[in-house]
């Protein structure tokens, strides 16, 4: 009696454990997942970069705007019967170039995020709800596909990426330094200013590449996170973008492995390790903080007329 009646409500339900873990017959479908699994090792790459910037320059919220809008222009896509990629790449450069162009201060700038955003997010419910194809699609475009990365796909995947990699490349040390302290990096003639909306677009390119895997609603997961998460352990600015990419990849690469097993979708096992690494990685900062272990100290700048000394008690 107790065992139906615990059955009735679902709760202990075994077949709820085999929608989220379910490895019968895991390798056939392994050879399912190969493009999943290269756009994931590649999204780890780029989210982990862009993300360290992200995170420097106070952009979280950013992220999200612009994958509201994302959102509306794959669901627009959708209803048309057009490339979806292509629709969640306009939607995150449009984004990108209104809070770019216009978000100057951190205070208009969140401000025209939070009039975005739910505009953004209410024509991709208007588009959806007027769609009438299958249902997975729409649910796909919030939550993510594992098996949706097709060769036509994943060749607007990796040269999206690789746009947003050159990108990086190119800009990384002036945006470094420039969102590390703007003031001091204008008085060198670092065009901070400039930089500003061209980053912002270069992060719409990469919020739309993460879209197609992750979904809409939990890019934050890919972008934000693994940053976050390697900020907590270590301040070197070496450190952190190679941290940062490793939790992205093994959240995605961890997450699509462990997606294969069930039947819900990729990004719930995305954000979980994502938020697992966060909470280890923010443990491991507090134990350092409480303990005093630190990082051994640089060695002080070299003044003409001295002589360098390098090392803690030299």
């Amino acid at each position: 009696m107790i065992t139906h009646a615990v059955l009735a409500t679902g709760t202990g339900d075994p077949g709820v454990w085999h929608q989220i873990f379910d490895f019968d017959d895991y390798g056939e479908l392994l050879g399912l997942v190969r493009n999943s699994l290269i756009a994931g090792a590649v999204l780890g790459l780029m989210g982990g970069l862009i993300g360290t910037f992200v995170i420097m320059r106070d952009l979280a919220f950013a992220v999200h705007g612009i994958a509201e809008l994302s959102f509306a222009g794959a669901s627009a896509a959708l209803l048309l019967g057009i490339d979806i990629v292509g629709g969640s790449i306009t939607g995150a450069i449009l984004a990108a170039a209104i809070i770019g162009a216009l978000g100057i201060g951190s205070r208009d700038r969140n401000s025209i995020i939070g009039v975005l955003m739910p505009f953004g997010l209410g024509l991709g419910v208007l588009f959806l709800s007027l769609y009438k194809g299958r249902a997975a699609n729409k649910f796909g475009i919030l939550t993510g596909q594992i098996v949706a990365i097709d060769t036509p796909q994943m060749s607007w995947l990796i040269g999206t990426a690789a746009i947003v990699l050159i990108c990086l490349v190119v800009m990384w040390r002036p945006l470094a330094f420039a969102s590390l302290d703007p003031e001091v990096a204008a008085a060198r003639g670092v065009p901070v200013r400039a930089l500003s909306p061209i980053f912002t677009l270069v992060l719409g390119l990469a919020v739309a590449t993460s879209i197609q895997v992750v979904g809409a609603l939990l890019v934050l997961a890919l972008v934000c996170t693994p940053a976050a998460a390697a900020m907590r352990v270590t301040a070197s600015p070496a450190l952190v973008p190679v941290l940062s990419v490793a939790f992205a990849t093994i959240s995605m690469l961890g997450g699509i492995l462990l997606a294969l097993g069930g039947s819900i979708p990729i990004s719930p096992y995305v954000t979980t390790i994502s938020f697992t690494l966060y909470l280890l990685c923010r443990g491991a900062g507090a134990l350092r903080t409480r303990y005093g272990w630190t990082a051994r100290p640089a060695a002080p700048v070299r003044r003409a007329g001295e002589t360098a000394r390098v090392g803690a008690g030299r």
